[in-house]
């Protein structure tokens, strides 16, 4: 039998899922291992061989397929531990990477303090040259200038270059030879040059994620072929593929080359998963919320898309690469209860982590969490956490909420415990208001996908808040993201800048600067050994009305590029600037500018298959584990409800709400106003009762 494992590399756990080829699946969780990640990788892998009852070497020769989503990127950058790096840039723009977009991110705060960039004033090197706008020489490039930084480099020992001069992206010529010194210098040295990154227009977007890439280069090539090593040691012979941010996978030798696409790419599998999910209900469209034990992501998917932005950030510092528009909070089952000072309860985003974690996991923590909360309202089992393998402990919980936040506000541990489930859940639906509302979308159209080991316990609430009418949570939802990862496509990304009126544009300069980072992405996908029949591209452009600062991305057809359609492509452009900005211009005649040339090049992949139970008929009964207490938050009240083993949860069971299921990696309260139906791969849908007709039909015959 041959096997297809996701890999998500996480803070505390690191997840697996092993596909198998007939479509079953199974979930293994190891402790990850952050001074070397690989350690805990091939920790799993060993324990997925013992549950063959096989030695890794016989297991490993029958995994066809392993897609990797690391954190090792991001942890460098979030800890300042990435390479010693130098910068080469155009004379008289070398803080640049300080003063940014000039921009105060806190315009208020008098104690505001200026981000501290990647690379050192002393280490960012001025070097006579200058392009004008058009990529016409304005100043030749000045050969011993880049001689002199490289002397530096050299006495400093650095790791990586980066190179960015002004308006590289319009002519490449003086960025190339500068490499070309380098290399012949310093032939060891991480190169990044940021015509070949990033080859767009907006100077600050481009160097700051050109020092990224360098940054964390070095780090990444150093993981990766470490980790290649230690497959090769166990005679892997089949594929590595890792997770990048913008929901694609892409090969460990074009990822060593571009390191800054997997910045963002911790959580890029979710919605990923949350399209699958939701389409073999018949949906296009869905929100992801995955709520862990630190952080809360949520995300929102169009047309079966996720929705993509390349205005990133991590750490503060720009990231212009595209990657999924995924929104994060510190909201999570570690999320600390906590008073300020004008004496309003908050919720995070500080958390009790793994350790000491939350007061009732009796590891030494003393302050209340989201966990302690969900514990003393009566939706975890305190004998049946993790399935068992730990015990809760109540005492410790309700003592935690008492002093740090009952006693504060004057009321008892229930009513505290009550408002701390109250104000994380609002929390978090905020963050879906960020993905949805302020994008000009309406949540109440979408199904939301939940995920995540404390996701399915606030589901009900979260989408009550946002009058959400159905929901589904995913058989893998503890497990999410590395679910995701094995439905991923292959995927490159390439912008090109061509600044002109839409009106009088050259169109044949526009179709070949198409034509051209198209062969570019059809020979990155051929030396990744995707046939030419399983190669897609999407084509869209960044435009805006004239002399505005903003750009909205359209998707156009290959056609239109063909036929030079102009009409055609502005009358996208207008409801998409109306259904964003709330107005639009078209009837004014305000003419519309194209700013760039975007190219997505998807090799698609073999996906896991989904296989399909028997409808076993409505009666859970079966499942039936006992009875407890549980606070039922609009009702103000402690209820006794039914509990329900999710394992024997087979298709077709429905249970009315209020109720709870227990499963090893996750707990689900169903409140009054829901009831939940396992689907016929093994996933609960969740709707309102009220509203039943309108999902029956989709969930069962």
């Amino acid at each position: 039998m041959k096997y297809k494992v996701g890999i998500d590399v996480g803070g505390t756990f690191t997840d697996f899922l092993l596909a198998h080829e007939n479509g079953t699946s199974e979930i293994f969780k190891v402790l990850s291992t952050p001074d070397d990640p690989s350690i805990g990788l091939m920790n799993g892998l060993s324990e997925m061989a013992k549950s063959k009852r096989v030695a890794l070497e016989d297991f490993i020769k029958d995994v066809d397929t392993i897609v990797h989503g690391t954190t090792v990127t991001t942890n460098a950058v979030l800890t300042c531990r990435g390479a010693k790096t130098g910068l080469l840039t155009t004379k008289g723009v070398r803080d640049a990477l300080e003063m940014r977009r000039g921009i105060r991110e806190e315009q208020y705060n008098n104690h505001y303090k200026n981000v501290t960039p990647l690379v050192p004033r002393f280490m960012r090197i001025s070097i006579e040259e200058r392009l004008d706008y058009q990529g016409g020489e304005l100043t030749p490039l000045k050969e011993s200038d880049i001689e002199a930084a490289l002397d530096l480099f050299e006495q400093e020992e650095v790791e990586a270059i980066a190179i960015c001069f002004m308006n590289s992206f319009a002519n490449a010529d003086h960025e190339r030879k500068a490499a070309e010194i380098v290399t012949r210098r310093i032939p060891d040295a991480y190169l990044t040059n940021s015509s070949t990154l990033l080859p767009s227009i907006r100077f600050y977007d481009r160097i700051s994620t050109t020092v990224l890439n360098s940054y964390v280069g070095p780090i990444l090539r150093s993981y990766l072929k470490n980790l290649l090593k230690k497959l090769h040691d166990v005679s892997f012979k089949g594929v590595l593929l890792i997770m990048q941010s913008n929901g694609g996978v892409i090969s460990p030798e074009n990822a060593i080359e571009t390191a800054a696409v997997t910045l963002l790419s911790g959580p890029a599998g979710g919605p990923v998963a949350g399209i699958s999910y939701t389409s073999i209900q018949g949906y296009e469209d869905c929100i992801t919320v995955d709520m862990g034990g630190t952080s809360f992501d949520t995300s929102l998917i169009k047309n079966r898309t996720p929705v993509v932005t390349t205005e990133g950030e991590i750490n503060r510092l720009r990231l212009a690469l595209p990657m999924l528009n995924i929104v994060t909070i510190g909201a999570g089952g570690g999320s600390i209860g906590w008073i300020d000072e004008g004496g309003l309860l908050r919720m995070g985003p500080q958390s009790a982590g793994a350790k000491p974690g939350p007061a009732c996991y009796d590891l030494g923590g003393e302050l209340p969490t989201c966990t302690d909360a969900d514990l003393v309202l009566g939706y975890l089992d305190p004998d049946y956490f993790a399935g068992g393998k730990m015990h809760l402990n109540k005492k410790r919980a309700e003592k935690a909420i008492e002093e740090h936040v009952a006693r504060k506000l004057k009321m008892d541990h229930l009513e505290a415990a009550a408002g701390m489930y109250e104000v994380i859940n609002v929390n978090m639906a905020a963050g879906v208001r960020e993905v949805s509302v302020k994008r000009g979308h309406d949540p109440r159209d979408f199904p939301m996908v939940i995920a995540g080991g404390a996701g399915p316990n606030h589901a009900c609430m979260i989408a009550l808040e946002l009058e959400i009418p159905i929901m589904i949570i995913p058989k893998e939802s503890s497990i999410f993201c590395a679910a995701g990862m094995l439905m991923s496509d292959l995927q490159h990304n390439f912008v090109r800048t061509y600044v002109a009126n839409l009106d009088d544009m050259d169109l044949k300069r526009f179709k070949d600067l198409f034509h051209e980072i198209k062969k570019e992405g059809a020979m990155l996908l051929k030396s990744e050994h995707i046939p030419p029949d399983r190669v897609e591209y999407v084509y869209s452009l960044d435009m805006r009305y004239i002399k505005q600062y903003h750009e909205v991305n359209v998707t156009i057809t290959k056609e239109e590029i063909e036929k030079g359609s102009i009409v055609s492509m502005a009358k996208k452009f207008h409801p998409e600037h109306d259904r964003l900005f709330g107005y639009s211009l078209e009837e004014e005649g305000t003419p519309i500018e194209l700013i760039n040339m975007r190219l997505v090049c998807i090799g698609r992949s073999e996906k896991p298959k989904f296989i399909e139970e028997k409808y076993d008929g409505s009666d859970p009964s079966s499942a039936l584990k006992n009875k407890r207490d549980v606070y039922l938050p609009l009702k103000r009240e402690f209820k006794e409800v039914d509990v329900f083993d999710g394992h024997n949860l087979r298709y077709g069971n429905k249970i009315e709400g209020p109720a709870i299921i227990e499963q090893v990696n996750t707990t689900t309260f169903v409140t009054p106003e829901y009831s939940v139906i396992c689907d016929r791969y093994g996933s609960y849908t969740m709707y309102l009762k009220e509203r039943e007709a309108e999902f029956i039909g989709r969930i069962v015959p």
